[in-house]
C-alpha cells in the first residue's frame, strides 16, 4: 500500500484557563452533563493552570518521530486545537491521497478505537469529495515497543520503594462502562479488558515476575446508576492496605503518556489516598516519546507499507487487525 502522509490522531486538551470549560463542552456535547459537573472536573485542569499534558506530548512525539518517517507528519484531535476536521482540509489542500493513522490509544472499544474511526470518517465527510483516504493503524497494545518502556518504568519505581518486602503492582487503565467493555471486538467480545490483561500480564512478567499484581480502573465518569469497570483504583488500595500490603508500585498501562487522569487521578488522588493508609506510594512513568515506542510507530507504519512481509511484533495472544469489521465496539446507546 502507497501512502504520502502520516496523521497523529489524538484527545486534544486545553492550554490555558480560558479554554477549559469549552473543552470540557467539546467533550461532553450531547450527553447531558450538568455545568456543575462540568465545573467540577473543570477544577482539576485549573490545579495545573488550565493546561492538559496531552498537546505538549502530542508535539513531542511528532519531533520524535520525525528522523523516523520518510512521510509528512500531520495532527488532529477531537477535541481541541488542531482539530481533526482543520487537519484533514489542510491534508486535501496540500494534496494528499492517502494516510495513515495513529490513534493515541493501544485498545479496541467504541471510546478508544471507533470513535476515532467516527471521528475520521466525519472529518473527510466535512474535507468534501476530494479528502484524502484515511487507514487507521492496528492496535498496539502488546507490541515490544509498548511493553518494555512500561516495564521499565515499573522496575525502575520498584527500586524507588523502602524495601519491595510486601509490595504489589497495580495496573490502571481508564474504566468505561460494562456495557461498551462487553461490546468492545468484533461481534462484542470484552476485548478492551481483554487487551488490558494480557498487557498487564506481559509487563508484570518482564519488570517482576515474582511480584503479585492487579488491573484496576480509574477516571470514571458516568452516572452512579450505570455500571463502569471496577474496582476503582482508590477502593483497590483501601482493600490492600486492610490486607497488610505496605508498598505499591502503580503503572498506568492504559496511557501513552502522563495524560491529565494520570496526572490527576494517579499523582494526586491516588497518592493522597496511599498517604492516607500508610501505603508506600511510587508511580510508573508512560512511554511518551521513549525511543522504543517511537521505534514501534514506525514499524507499524512498516507493517501496513510492506504488508506482503508478514512481519508482525506481536507479545501476546489477543489477536489485532488492520481493518475493523462494521460489527466491532458498536456505539453505545445513551439514555
Amino acid at each position: 500500500m502507497v501512502y504520502d502522509a502520516f496523521l497523529l490522531v489524538s484527545f486534544g486538551g486545553p492550554e490555558g484557563q480560558d479554554e477549559v470549560l469549552p473543552f470540557l463542552e467539546n467533550v461532553t456535547r450531547g450527553r447531558g452533563i450538568p455545568r456543575e459537573r462540568l465545573e467540577s472536573v473543570a477544577e482539576h485542569y485549573r490545579h495545573f493552570g488550565g493546561v492538559s499534558p496531552i498537546n505538549a506530548q502530542c508535539r513531542a512525539l511528532i519531533e520524535a518521530l520525525r528522523p523516523e518517517l520518510d512521510l509528512p507528519i500531520y495532527w488532529g484531535n477531537r477535541n481541541w486545537h488542531p482539530f481533526l476536521a482543520d487537519t484533514v482540509r489542510q491534508m486535501r489542500a496540500d494534496g494528499v491521497r492517502r494516510a495513515l493513522a495513529f490513534v493515541t490509544s493501544p485498545f479496541g472499544s467504541y471510546s478508544s478505537c471507533r470513535q476515532y474511526l467516527d471521528d475520521i470518517a466525519r472529518a473527510r465527510a466535512d474535507a468534501g469529495p476530494d479528502a484524502p483516504e484515511i487507514d487507521k493503524i492496528r492496535h498496539y497494545h502488546d507490541h515490544p515497543g509498548y511493553i518494555a518502556p512500561h516495564a521499565d518504568a515499573v522496575h525502575a519505581a520498584l527500586e524507588a520503594l523502602p524495601s519491595r518486602m510486601n509490595a504489589r503492582l497495580v495496573f490502571t487503565a481508564h474504566s468505561i462502562p460494562t456495557s461498551m467493555n462487553a461490546a468492545s471486538g468484533p461481534g462484542g467480545a470484552g476485548r478492551y479488558a481483554a487487551q488490558l490483561r494480557e498487557t498487564a500480564a506481559l509487563v508484570a512478567a518482564e519488570a517482576a515476575p515474582e511480584l503479585p499484581w492487579d488491573l484496576v480502573w480509574q477516571s470514571r465518569s458516568g452516572p452512579p446508576q450505570v455500571p463502569w469497570l471496577e474496582p476503582d483504583v482508590n477502593d483497590h488500595l483501601e482493600a490492600l492496605a486492610a490486607d497488610g500490603v505496605t508498598e505499591v508500585v502503580v503503572s498506568p498501562i492504559g496511557f501513552i503518556s502522563d495524560h491529565l487522569e494520570v496526572v490527576w487521578d494517579l499523582d494526586v488522588e491516588a497518592r493522597n489516598t496511599a498517604a492516607r493508609l500508610g501505603l508506600a506510594y511510587e508511580r510508573a512513568a508512560t512511554p511518551g516519546h521513549d525511543p522504543r515506542f517511537v521505534t514501534m510507530i514506525r514499524q507499524l507504519v512498516d507493517e501496513r507499507v510492506l504488508a506482503h512481509s508478514n512481519v508482525r511484533h506481536a507479545l501476546g495472544t489477543v489477536p489485532t487487525w488492520d481493518y475493523c469489521p462494521a460489527d466491532c465496539c458498536v456505539p453505545p446507546k445513551r439514555a
